[in-house]
């Protein structure tokens, strides 16, 4: 295990960000971090793990020792009556494990193909698409303490997963007048291994605008997991940009849920709204749609915009090669105006998806 010095990570991260990292780390195994933890030099540093970097925003060089992880593997571990337990390595390209479930006969994955970034980031970010998130089949996962070296699982509910959150996102913090400590594992382990719980009992997952157009134009009611699959990557790649093309990190805020009073209210003044009903009551808005409505789609600040095919999509109209492109500053600026827009307009706060850094 060698700690380089002065690392760039425009190629480690899909934004394409020029940035630094004053010390990284390449983790192939668990033997590696453990070497980093009995490194005198290394081991009480802060840490910074990384996967694919495609949920994060670098406003700046990276002080703290970045852990890339590149942990690999894939295998079917067991089998219950319902569903085959398949784990992969954290470092495996998300896209490329759940090519690789379909081909072995392991369907449950295919609504969330050509979602960017590896298999340890999925839970962290609890990723998902077209009506499955990654919770709908998660099994559990290995991880080890930075603090310690102890290696630990969790399962769905020691993950405390949310809407594009996890135990993963948030660190330790205490209310001292309650009594109160709120475990967070933010910065404080690194994942080694995912496992999921997919279906034998497999049914499509449906619903969907985009999926139900090609179902009509195929004239399949049911389609099969391949088919849903290969429907999913034919959209994503119409609608959303390549990072090895163009700079992103795909969705960069999270659809807000808002009441059905404050959806109606919103309805009375933009009739068009595109919402979506969730099941405790609540309304999900699309924020892509309300991004646009604010005029701000092929909008720029500096290098960075918004891509003109989804305004969900902040992009950097730069090189992939991180010359002449945008900073992260210039990216959180744009962010910000778009923030403002949207909460002076319709009263909602927007939350980014990516971490910034």
């Amino acid at each position: 295990m060698l700690v380089q010095k002065n690392v760039p990570l425009q190629a480690f991260n899909t934004f394409h960000i020029v940035a630094k990292a004053s010390a990284l780390a390449r983790i192939a195994s668990e033997s590696d971090v453990l070497a980093v933890l009995a490194d005198p030099d290394w081991a009480t540093e802060p840490k910074f793990v990384l996967g694919g970097g495609s949920n994060v925003v670098l406003t700046g060089d990276v002080k703290p020792l970045v852990l890339k992880v590149e942990i690999m593997g894939r295998q079917l571990v067991s089998e219950t009556d319902k569903a085959f337990i398949v784990e992969a390595g954290a470092g495996e390209n998300w896209h490329e494990f759940v090519s690789w479930t379909l081909v072995q006969g392991y369907p449950g994955l295919e609504n969330m193909a050509l979602i960017p970034g590896t298999v340890g980031a999925s839970p962290v970010q609890n990723i998902g698409a077209y009506g499955v998130e990654l919770q709908d089949r998660f099994d559990s996962l290995d991880a080890m303490d930075l603090q310690t070296g102890q290696i630990f699982s969790l399962n769905a509910a020691q993950c405390a997963f949310g809407y594009r959150d996890s135990i993963f996102k948030h660190s330790s913090s205490s209310n001292a007048d309650k009594g109160q400590k709120a475990l967070g594992l933010k910065d404080r382990a690194v994942i080694l291994r995912v496992r999921f719980a997919l279906p034998k009992l497999w049914k499509p997952v449906l619903g969907y605008a985009d999926i139900d157009r090609k179902m009509a134009e195929n004239g399949i009611s049911q389609p099969t997991a391949k088919q849903l699959f290969d429907w999913v990557c034919e959209v994503r790649r119409t609608k959303l940009p390549d990072p090895a093309v163009i700079g992103n990190v795909g969705s960069f805020f999270k659809n807000p849920t808002v009441t059905a009073e404050q959806c109606a209210d919103i309805i009375g003044r933009d009739p068009k709204v595109v919402y979506y009903p969730l099941a405790d009551g609540s309304i999900k808005l699309a924020a892509g749609w309300l991004i646009d409505a604010c005029g701000w789609r092929g909008k720029s600040v500096g290098q960075a915009g918004v891509y003109e095919k989804q305004a969900l999509v902040l992009v950097n109209r730069g090189a992939v090669d991180g010359s002449d492109g945008a900073t992260g500053g210039e990216v959180m600026t744009l962010a910000k105006a778009i923030q403002t827009s949207v909460y002076e307009r319709f009263g909602i706060r927007l939350e980014p998806e990516p971490v910034v850094v």
